[in-house]
C-alpha cells in the first residue's frame, strides 16, 4: 500500500528545499517544499517527483501525483516508503506520536 503525503508546493522557491512541516485550518498535517522550476508546463510538478524520490532514496517512478496537479497543495502517494522513512527524511508530522 501506498504512503500519502500531502505537500504545499512553492515553485520559484531559489532551490530545491523542504521548509518542514505545517497544519492546514482541518488540521491535517502537510510537508512545505520549495523548487527552484517554474510552475509552467508541469515542470514545478516534475521537479517535486524527483526531489522527493531522490531525498528518500526511491525511484521516481514510485512517486505520483495523485491529486492537485495545478493546485498548491497536492496529495502524492509513494510506493515502497513506510511511514519511519518520512519521519527520518522530514520530521515527525504534526499532531502524531511519530519519533
Amino acid at each position: 500500500m501506498a504512503e500519502v503525503l500531502a505537500v504545499r508546493l512553492t515553485p520559484r522557491g531559489g532551490r530545491d528545499a523542504v521548509d518542514g512541516w505545517a497544519v492546514d485550518a482541518d488540521g491535517r498535517a502537510f510537508l512545505k517544499v520549495r523548487v527552484a522550476s517554474p510552475p509552467v508546463d508541469g515542470a514545478a510538478n516534475a521537479a517535486l517527483v524527483a526531489f522527493l524520490a531522490k531525498t528518500l532514496k526511491i525511484p521516481r517512478s514510485a512517486v505520483r501525483l495523485a491529486s492537485g496537479e495545478t493546485a498548491r497543495v497536492k496529495r502524492l502517494e509513494l510506493d515502497g516508503v513506510d511511514p519511519s522513512a518520512l519521519v527520518r527524511a522530514f520530521g515527525p508530522r504534526p499532531g502524531t506520536s511519530d519519533a
